[in-house]
């Protein structure tokens, strides 16, 4: 069925615009009540990254949890790992995270954990919308259930410490120079913490967050000043975070920037020479490069690909038994530990490498040759031009015209209105005619309707 509030990542959108507005918070709390009353506890761990409209959309939450009988539970800024970190060792019904990741302060999101902290799957999310529907005309909590919300201080304390207890053996960082780029967001504190306990030289940027700044210049989306920084005090590597730290972006001492891919082609040889990698391989999405995949093949690993959306790399890891997978964005879940996308973590582990080996960071994080791969977003309105026969024709054509060498994905985004074309090949001119064709039939669909 169509859905009006779930995408791929949960619901988000522009604040005080459909879907996301205060009311949805309020159906979405009582919606969830009613869905999961029975199954768990009566209690709701909820999280919020820096933005404006933070605590409205946690106040409208807390007023539909609480007229159902179950406490909210606040935690206050926090990553979105730590969210599910303390839906799992807690006991409590669920976790909501209050976060758009790496969009502007202007939006927001909300993201839903089970009482396993994992992500919903599809089915349950769509009971939820139908559940959301009629929200405000079922009953709710007698006068004497109606409960009040509590706090909890010491959310990022406990997470840090988890994170820390993950990494293997015993380190010397002390010879390490860092810089981190909290993006102004959720892991403001919590990682510039965790790194101060390794012993690192730490330079911290992008961590005063004042509810308008989240994402804008700095984080894994914007790594300019980054890079301007890592050059600057001649430091050993750059970690960029997005808005509620769920994923990551390296930054070498040369100022190049490593992607998603190339920090999972890093942990999973580690993890494979160690004899920790489970599943024969990891899991990544169809956006990951072919690189990816020619590096894992000539260790005698594989790559399993799925959708779009750390979701659905954490759905096939549980079905199938990998302990790590991730999205070239930066989204790394390495799921003996976390269970969801943690940047900080994926970020420690990276930090162990680099200390234990002793190198550079561009020789480690140059784990595979790219192939030739380009990403062009193109906003639209109106129907998803991907459904036309002007666009599945010219996707018949680039599948032609690439064959073994390369492939296509065309894909609506589930947080944004924008329709993604990705082409890639072994042979970058053949990568350009391909996505030129593509994208040109989708601009000129676009255009018609």
């Amino acid at each position: 069925m169509a859905r009006q509030y779930f995408g791929t990542d949960g619901i988000r959108g522009r604040v005080n615009q459909n879907p996301m507005t205060a009311e949805t918070a309020l159906r979405l709390a009582i919606a969830a009540a009613r869905t999961f009353g029975s199954k768990a506890g009566r209690e709701v761990v909820i999280g919020r990254d820096t933005r404006r409209s933070g605590e409205m959309i946690e106040a409208a939450l807390i007023a539909g949890f609480s007229s159902m009988g179950f406490t909210p539970v606040r935690l206050g800024i926090v990553p979105t790992p730590a969210v599910a970190l303390m839906a799992r060792e807690t006991g409590a019904a669920l976790g909501v995270m209050v976060s758009a990741s790496h969009n502007k302060f202007e939006d927001n999101g909300l993201k839903l954990f089970s009482p396993e902290g994992v992500k919903f799957e599809d089915d349950v999310e769509e009971a939820l919308e139908a559940s959301m529907a009629t929200a405000f005309e079922g009953e709710y909590a007698s006068p004497t259930d109606i409960t009040l919300p509590r706090t909890v201080d010491d959310t990022t304390t406990r997470y840090v410490r988890r994170c820390l207890e993950t990494l293997p053996g015993k380190r010397d960082f002390s010879g390490l120079k860092v810089v981190l780029d909290c993006a102004h967001g959720a892991g403001f504190e919590a990682a510039p913490a965790a790194l101060r306990k390794l012993g690192v030289q730490l330079t911290v940027i992008g961590a005063s967050p004042d509810g308008v700044n989240i994402n804008a210049g700095y984080g894994s989306t914007a790594t300019d000043a980054l890079k301007a920084a890592v050059l600057k005090s001649s430091a050993d590597i750059g970690i960029a975070l997005d808005g509620d730290a769920d994923r990551l972006i390296v930054i070498d001492e040369r100022g190049n920037e490593a992607d998603g891919d190339q920090v999972m082609g890093l942990i999973a040889g580690e993890m494979h020479r160690s004899g920790r990698l489970r599943g024969g391989g990891m899991v990544a999405t169809v956006m990951s490069n072919m690189g990816l995949s020619e590096f894992l093949k000539a260790e005698g690993l594989i790559l399993a690909r799925t959708k779009v959306g750390d979701r659905y790399v954490g759905e096939h890891m549980r079905a199938y038994g990998f302990n790590l997978g991730g999205e070239q964005s930066g989204h790394i879940i390495l799921s003996d530990v976390s269970t969801t996308g943690d940047g900080l973590l994926a970020a420690l582990h990276v930090l162990s490498v680099l200390a234990t080996r002793g190198g550079t960071a561009s020789e480690m994080l140059r784990v595979f040759e790219p192939a030739p791969q380009k990403l062009i977003n193109i906003r639209y309105s109106g129907p998803n031009p991907v459904e036309s026969d002007r666009v599945k024709e010219a996707l018949a054509q680039a599948g032609e015209m690439l064959g073994e060498r390369g492939r296509m994905v065309v894909r609506k985004s589930g947080t944004e209105p924008l329709i993604r074309v990705m082409a890639e090949a072994l042979d970058k001119a053949l990568m350009e005619r391909a996505l030129d064709c593509v994208s040109s039939a989708v601009k000129a669909e676009i255009e018609r309707s």
